[in-house]
């Protein structure tokens, strides 16, 4: 063979060489090693210590449950029963510890965030409900008028202010 076909086949395998090199030097030992041998995945046996040491910032919604059984029911059979209590109430890695660590957010923005009128009505996000933020009373909160945990059909206010 001529030096043309050579010359490109060493630089590939020199390249390829290298990120062989490279791997063996960057990616620890027992990456992807489980009991039942090499298997592709992001587990490391060595750093199993280092990850129950993490603290987990958010936990599911079962959690609020034992204490919360009233918010949870109400919201389990509301509209928003496919949101998890910390989308709007934050992370609740030190909750009950440190009741006031968990914000409970009742900014227009947080609820702007679904609630802004799209135009999108062919993906599940344009069946939600929506308004208009600039014109449905920019200046109020909407928990002033709207209860999030039991938000009603035809978007109802609360019995006290009607």
């Amino acid at each position: 063979m001529k030096n043309h076909v050579w010359r490109p086949l060493f630089v590939a395998l020199a390249i390829v060489g290298c990120i062989l090199f490279a791997r063996t030097l960057l990616v620890p030992r027992d990456f992807g090693a489980h009991e039942r041998g090499y298997m592709y995945g992001w587990h490391r046996k060595s750093n199993e210590a280092e990850w129950k040491a993490v603290r987990v910032k958010y936990r599911t919604a079962k959690v609020c449950w034992g204490c919360h059984k009233d918010k949870y029911d109400a919201i389990r059979n509301s509209a928003h029963r496919s949101i998890g209590c910390e989308n709007c109430h934050g992370p609740n890695y030190d909750h009950p510890k440190d009741p006031v660590g968990l914000i409970i957010d009742r900014t227009r923005s947080l609820c702007i965030r679904c609630h802004s009128l799209l135009p999108y009505t062919a993906s599940d996000r344009g069946g939600i409900r929506g308004i208009n933020p600039e014109t449905h009373f920019p200046q109020a909160a909407c928990v002033l008028c709207h209860i999030p945990h039991n938000p009603k059909p035809m978007n109802q206010k609360r019995e006290a202010m009607s």
